[in-house]
């Protein structure tokens, strides 16, 4: 028997309008560049402003907002071979531990912001674009690539993309077709990028390579069913239990050790040839920080007036069926361009918004440097512009901007705290610094381990444990102890 239930369920859908907004808010001003040449293309009604007919003046007053400026463990000695080169090593950028294109020893990464000619993002939206996919799994696609991090991992799980894009785009895609598609995105250059650990990213790009079969099978059952003994240099176990020689798993870590263990780095223009192009400009004027955008090169755009025309009055010589059909073409094209020109414009205020408070909540910082700035999160700047924290992670992912104490990703002023022994918090930031001055002036001959690293700057009133200065030693690119010493 049939019956009828009545079931009340709230789905939150975003509007077109909204979709076009956010995808706006993520790019660049390049890239924006870009997608407005694009949608001039696309948009017959839709036309850029010709210079003689726009002011260019982008004076400080129309364009940017005034801010107060307020003042302010041991292994065996046989094995000496082949730890060589450990894991621990490898997984700390030892430069010896890879290809020599790789990277650049004497090239510090730690807060020098990349230079490009085309971003990580935007080289893997364009092989994503080679993809024969339907509009829902490339959506899939871009929602991937956005949640890479630098290392060139996924920072999501695959399932919560998935999730995210149903309920709040009415995208519904199954989790094997959505692995699918990030198998191919994985093969996208920088091989394994997207990766969700280490182990996967080391053997997607083994199995590209073209070696020895024999010492390929034994690199990939190390890091299948071995790795935790390959992490942890329990050498005598892998020959043992693979049956192999000492010199067949010399060759086989050799390899391991020569893949990439950060797809997401290396991977951006020379930083002495290239320069960026800051998207927004931070300046101080009369003791006062001004935040303006830097968009001068980015096309002013309105919509043809003879379209409008079209719509609004009858056309003679056309067949009344004709006449609207046309009219229903040309207002679709009118009402897509307005759409684009709002989500612009809308764009536009939303980087001035953001950038204004994180000059407002990080001011000694724009006024005295590096040391001064201080533990923030995204939270931190949604809640008093009433903004989703998605919202501002579309807003400081992948821009720039240049102030006085120089040109910094957005994502840098954001960073958690550490508390000190007073109760105050100091940024990791602050803390990554010290650590790099305390190695610094460190005696070659006698590396600090990281646990003394850890005790000196407890010494100092930073609470801090070992692993954690291990961590931030990791992100400043700099080696463990034993590789600091100076022969």
């Amino acid at each position: 028997m049939l019956t009828l239930n009545q079931k009340l369920s709230q789905q939150l859908q975003l509007l077109p309008q909204q979709i076009l907004y956010q995808k706006l808010l993520q790019l660049n001003n390049l890239s924006l560049e870009q997608r407005i040449k694009e949608e001039l293309d696309l948009n017959p009604v839709l036309e850029e402003i010709p210079v003689d007919e726009t002011t260019q003046s982008h004076d400080d007053e129309q364009i940017s907002t005034e801010i107060e400026n307020l003042k302010p463990e041991e292994h065996e000695n046989q094995f000496e071979e082949i730890e060589a080169f450990s894991i621990e090593d490898f997984m700390n950028d030892n430069p010896e531990a890879f290809s020599p294109d790789y990277q650049d020893d004497d090239t510090e990464t730690a807060d020098i912001p990349t230079p490009v000619r085309e971003s990580l993002n935007e080289q893997l939206m364009s092989q994503l674009r080679l993809l024969n996919l339907s509009p829902e799994l490339y959506r899939l696609g871009e929602e991937i690539i956005g949640n890479i991090d630098e290392d060139g991992y996924l920072a999501v799980e695959l399932k919560d993309i998935v999730k995210d894009l149903e309920l709040f785009e009415n995208i519904k895609i199954s989790l094997d077709e959505a692995e699918k598609l990030l198998k191919q995105i994985q093969h996208f250059e920088p091989l394994g990028i997207a990766s969700r650990n280490l182990q996967e990213c080391l053997l997607i790009q083994l199995e590209a390579k073209d070696i020895n079969p024999k010492i390929k099978n034994i690199a990939k059952k190390i890091l299948i069913d071995y790795f935790d003994d390959f992490t942890s240099k329990k050498y005598k176990n892998l020959e043992s239990n693979l049956k192999i020689t000492r010199d067949e798993l010399k060759e086989a870590i050799n390899v391991i050790q020569h893949l990439n263990p950060k797809p997401g780095e290396g991977t951006l223009s020379d930083t002495h040839v290239q320069q960026i192009t800051p998207d927004l400009i931070v300046e101080k004027i009369d003791n006062k920080f001004v935040v303006y955008l830097n968009d001068r090169n980015i096309p002013q755009l309105r919509v043809n007036p003879e379209y409008e025309m079209i719509v609004k009055k009858k056309i003679k010589k056309i067949k009344s069926g004709d006449e609207k059909e046309l009219k229903k073409f040309i207002k679709e094209k009118i009402d897509a361009a307005r759409w684009f020109i709002d989500a612009i414009n809308q764009r536009k205020i939303t980087l001035l918004r953001v950038m204004n408070i994180i000059v407002e909540k990080q001011k000694d910082f724009f006024e005295y440097g590096e040391k001064h700035l201080k533990p923030m999160i995204y939270k931190d700047i949604a809640e008093p512009l009433n903004l989703d924290i998605s919202t501002i992670s579309r807003v400081v992912n992948g821009k720039y901007v240049q102030s006085p104490v120089g040109i910094h990703e957005l994502k840098y002023f954001f960073s958690e705290g550490l508390e000190t022994e007073n109760g105050e918090t100091i940024s990791n930031k602050n803390v990554k610094l010290k650590i790099k001055e305390i190695i610094e002036k460190e005696n070659k001959d006698n590396p600090l381990s990281d646990e003394e690293i850890a005790k000196i700057l407890n010494k100092e009133g930073i609470k801090i444990a070992r692993r954690t200065v291990a961590k931030y030693r990791e992100q400043l690119g700099i080696p463990v102890a034993k590789l600091r010493r100076q022969i």
